[in-house]
């Protein structure tokens, strides 16, 4: 196997059933012993641009009726539609892109790791064994995408729905028969 190439300060290696080696890059969580983990799909991000940009719209007709009120009470314009103009435009064009980066996922014949986040690291590790039940999942704007959701659901009641977002279809319905059958190829 030879090394992959990262933006990251780590460098890992793909397992030789790892999908399209070179095509994706490994992401390192920082944490002690764990493996590269494959990025998300780079079309995820679009995703990620438009959930941000419903928000700032949400955000700026609240802002909009906040002027109207300020207006009333003889305030400068803008106190209210700046900041949220602001906020808005960092939703929809730095905050979708940060997310992006710190979102990983590795699955091999015993387990599926996923790990997401920056500020606080979270590094979920589920084994295959556990698994009770397994959907695909796609909203509108994913569905547009052309990425989905799969989502893993677990023995227990802590933590029991492990997701994975930003898939291709296709991506996603591997890792699901994948681990459909692991789950067939179980002792229990």
């Amino acid at each position: 196997m030879a090394p992959v190439a990262s933006a990251h300060k780590s460098i890992g290696r793909w397992p030789q059933d790892s999908l399209e080696q070179g095509v994706l890059r490994p992401y390192h969580t920082g944490m002690d012993d764990t493996p590269a983990l494959a990025p998300l799909d780079r079309r995820f991000l679009n995703v990620l641009r438009w959930r941000g940009a419903i928000k700032g719209l949400i955000l700026l007709v609240a802002a909009g009726v906040g002027e109207l009120i300020l207006a009333d009470q003889g305030l400068p314009n803008g106190l209210a539609a700046g900041p949220a103009l602001a906020i808005g435009l960092w939703l929809t064009l730095v905050a979708p892109s940060r997310k992006f980066a710190h979102w990983g996922f590795a699955l091999d014949d015993r387990e599926l790791q996923v790990a997401h986040g920056w500020l606080t690291r979270v590094h979920t590790i589920v084994p295959i064994g556990r698994v009770q039940h397994i959907d695909l999942s796609q909203g509108p704007v994913e569905r547009a995408c052309g990425v989905a959701t799969v989502v893993l659901h677990t023995a227990g009641t802590d933590h029991s729905r492990v997701t994975v977002p930003g898939l291709s279809r296709e991506a996603a319905e591997g890792v699901r028969d994948r681990i459909r059958a692991a789950i067939g190829a179980s002792p229990w």
